[in-house]
């Protein structure tokens, strides 16, 4: 029995944010406190990123926000992009949200209990009856690892609709009140965005196998969160694109093994576009040639690293051009973790 991807979708919020935009803002609240800013301002212009989005207004950041403020435009961010992807993937296949038996909703980037499709159930449509999966703490990896558990709750109930919706907020984590290369890094580099799937073992379309994850061991330091009064602050270390290129290319074999497949099986590596330095990395350590993963680097260019949504904007990208053949989604997250799903696609 295989377990079909039926329909995607995605959303971002309204606040459109040009990087140069964002330099700006960048420079006037952060240049008079922190001199050694101008030493990093060139990352702007050099990470890829043409255009991001976010939950709240560029004016939002003009004062320090308290913890509860940040979680806060979270709860209603985040609950928004939720119905617009959601809504989006069921128009996709043609289901309404009654039609849904199980939801998987991943996000890392605020706290929210009743979690976030318990807010939008009404707005939805959901059944009283829907079973509900929140799951937190998987940062950058989630869009890929969420997938792999839908895919295993579809499995589990034959017929049944599972419907994934990874959603972050990364924009609300900028700091004023601290100066760490991370914080400047992810000013750089992270938008806000959704994405949602749905998935059966009925129905046509790109077929998906098990999904894979690879930990190493004493890595908790190379990506996260700090969590303190003022909010979440980034963990975001500069070894990150050494370290695919030391260790990817091992992860995603033993990945493949797995599966059964071996690299020369696979027609497209479809990767979460960490940033710039990262998607060269990933080509490099697998021995792609340079530039094939251009719909990673356009959607780091026209959306950010939005955490977990991104590789499914990727994927959305890589589907809609007609690309067909055996792929595998690859992405790194907190843990520090390589997470892979295989996914043919007709």
């Amino acid at each position: 029995m295989t377990v079909s991807l039926l329909g995607l979708g995605c959303a971002v919020p309204p606040h459109e944010l040009p990087q140069t935009l964002a330099e700006d803002t960048a420079r006037a609240l952060l240049g008079p406190r922190y001199p050694e800013f101008e030493r990093t301002a060139s990352s702007f212009q050099a990470s890829g990123v043409e255009t991001r989005y976010c939950v709240v207004p560029i004016d939002w950041f003009d004062h320090g926000k308290r913890w509860s403020e940040r979680n806060a435009a979270y709860l209603a961010g985040a609950t928004e992009l939720f119905l617009q992807a959601a809504r989006a993937a069921l128009d996709a296949v043609g289901l309404r949200p009654d039609q849904i038996d199980t939801v998987v909703t991943v996000s890392t980037t605020g706290i929210a209990t009743p979690s976030l499709e318990a807010r939008a159930h009404a707005k939805m449509g959901f059944r009283q009856d829907i079973q509900r999966v929140p799951v937190f703490g998987l940062g950058c990896a989630g869009g890929v690892s969420g997938l792999a558990l839908a895919r295993q709750l579809a499995l589990a109930a034959p017929g049944s609709r599972v419907l994934m919706v990874a959603v972050e907020t990364c924009s609300l984590s900028f700091r004023t009140d601290r100066m760490q290369k991370a914080d400047i890094i992810a000013t750089v580099l992270f938008g806000d965005g959704a994405a949602a799937a749905v998935l059966s073992t009925d129905g046509g379309g790109p077929q998906m196998g098990a999904g894979h994850q690879v930990l190493w061991p004493d890595s908790l330091a190379i990506m996260g969160w700090d969590v303190d009064d003022t909010g979440l602050g980034v963990v975001f270390d500069r070894s990150i694109p050494g370290f695919v290129t030391d260790h990817f290319a091992k992860a995603a074999d033993q990945a493949l093994g797995a599966a059964g497949l071996t690299t020369s099986d696979i027609d497209r590596f479809v990767c979460h576009p960490g940033g710039a330095k990262v998607v060269t990395a990933i080509e490099g350590a697998m021995g792609l040639s340079k530039g094939s993963l251009d719909a990673e680097r356009d959607t780091l260019r026209d959306f950010g690293n939005m955490s977990a949504p991104t590789v499914l904007f990727v994927l959305k990208q890589v589907l809609d051009s007609g690309a067909k053949g055996q792929m595998m989604l690859a992405a790194l997250g907190p843990g520090f973790t390589a997470s892979f799903l295989p996914v043919s696609v007709p």
